[in-house]
């Protein structure tokens, strides 16, 4: 049984309309055209500079943070990669995630600003998170890397840790998938049932946010619903799901075929649950932030 506060909260994210922004594809086609004319800030909030160390660096036209632990050395590194199903930048939550692994995992945690689509498509922006996936791995000191992507941010990661994996073998010490959207083809036959209880999300608007980002390549290819790709050879994969999330059937489908490849998979499905649900200020939430903490300082046990 969820609890209260999370039954609350999808409450009010139905009565407030938040599904409406993916309802339809005039929906989402009308939020990227204002986001071309105002584009939102993806800078982090003033208070995280009072307990950790914040740069910005360009990897191409990339923006990318570098958040550090203030005044003691980092134990862990971290890259991570947010969600906004491609076109929608780095908010609050994500930093508050950000903020949370840096104080309490002391994780060196690196967040790209990527390029939003339509600007921003897969054939141009899997390369640069492998890169910066690689570049992080092989930085060196103490502890291991994770790879922690959100939503569509983890759509992201996988399909970088998939090629990496292709390029040089590299993997992260781990890789942990908050809510995945890993195909975009939205064409899971289970995912009409569930979308009528998801409080926050809608197909034909995440169908049209996915095709502006597969801009020329296929919907379904692993580039862009990296579900099609392989699994073998990844990292220990760590998943967390809520049943009230239309996304809930990629997870599901990923546990099976990562463990049918022979990957380690740690699996959190939270009944009653909306999406994102470990980013939310829920019971739930803070106990999944728990857990990935415990991962990332594992990760920082590594030699």
């Amino acid at each position: 049984m969820p609890s209260l506060r999370s039954r609350a909260l999808s409450a009010a994210l139905i009565a407030t309309g938040r599904r409406r922004r993916f309802a339809s594809v005039e929906a989402v086609r009308t939020r990227v055209a204002e986001s071309a004319r105002r584009p939102a800030s993806h800078l982090p909030p003033r208070s995280l500079g009072r307990v950790a160390e914040i740069s910005r660096t360009f990897v191409g036209a990339w923006p990318v943070y570098e958040v550090s632990p203030r005044g003691i050395e980092p134990a862990a590194r971290v890259l991570y990669v947010h969600g906004g199903s491609y076109i929608n930048e780095l908010v609050r939550p994500h930093w508050t995630m950000i903020r949370t692994l840096v104080t309490q995992a002391r994780a060196r945690v690196v967040v790209p600003a990527y390029i939003l689509a339509p600007r921003g498509t897969a054939d141009r922006t899997v390369p640069v998170a492998a890169d910066l996936l690689s570049g992080l791995i092989a930085s060196g000191g103490s502890g291991g890397t994770v790879l922690l992507g959100d939503s569509a941010g983890a759509g992201l990661a996988l399909a970088a840790a998939q090629r990496l994996r292709d390029r040089t073998g590299a993997q992260p010490s781990r890789i942990v998938l908050v809510s995945p959207w890993l195909d975009v083809t939205m064409s899971h036959p289970d995912q009409a049932g569930i979308e009528a209880d998801d409080p926050m999300l809608a197909r034909p608007g995440l169908r049209e946010a996915g095709r502006l980002y597969a801009g020329t390549l296929a919907a379904d290819d692993p580039r862009v619903s990296p579900l099609r790709g392989s699994f073998e050879g990844l990292a220990p994969l760590t998943v967390f799901t809520g049943t009230r999330d239309v996304l809930t059937t990629d997870s599901r489908e990923l546990v099976r075929r990562a463990r049918a490849a022979g990957v380690e998979v740690e699996f959190h499905e939270e009944a009653g649950l909306p999406h994102v649900y470990p980013l939310l200020p829920l019971p739930e939430g803070r106990a999944a932030r728990d857990r990935i903490v415990e991962l990332v300082r594992a990760a920082a046990a590594e030699v």
